[in-house]
């Protein structure tokens, strides 16, 4: 009969470093998303103007959009004002799914799914928060350090 072990129960600390690093991932993944969108609509934005035209959405609000990619995804990364970014980024991803994937076929549906499921991951982040390794904790850690708050 085979050496059959039990596994070696993971520490409170291990999986706290565990966690903080996951969450570190999935911020910089999903952040890795809405910077490259956002300066790509700098690039191409006239050709992001006549797009949003054509479903009905004011060109004029194409700063907005870009500042809410690319700040918002900034904040994620660095995880500064991680929740309220992600809520904003959250709420983004409904917009942009209702107005522009409403259409039928397959590929819309699935452009549709994944904003939703986006959004999904950006709700949980705003509720728990960025974890350890972000600059929201950093400043707390600094200001309960410092006496302040």
């Amino acid at each position: 009969m085979a050496n059959q072990s039990l596994p070696m129960p993971v520490s409170p600390t291990r999986a706290a470093a565990l966690g903080d690093a996951a969450a570190l991932a999935a911020r910089l993944m999903l952040a890795w998303l809405f910077v490259a969108e956002g300066y790509g609509k700098i690039s191409a934005y006239a050709d992001v103007q006549t797009y949003m035209a054509e479903f009905g959405v004011s060109a004029s609000l194409l700063p907005l959009v870009i500042l809410t990619e690319l700040g918002g995804g900034l904040l994620v990364a660095l995880g500064l004002l991680a929740r309220p970014a992600a809520l904003a980024l959250a709420g983004f991803c409904v917009l942009a799914a209702l107005i522009f994937h409403r259409g039928g076929g397959y590929d819309e549906t699935l452009q549709l799914q994944k904003d939703v499921a986006i959004a999904g991951g950006f709700l949980v982040l705003a509720a728990r928060g960025a974890g350890d390794w972000s600059l929201d904790a950093w400043i707390k850690w600094r200001r309960g350090a410092s006496g302040q708050r």
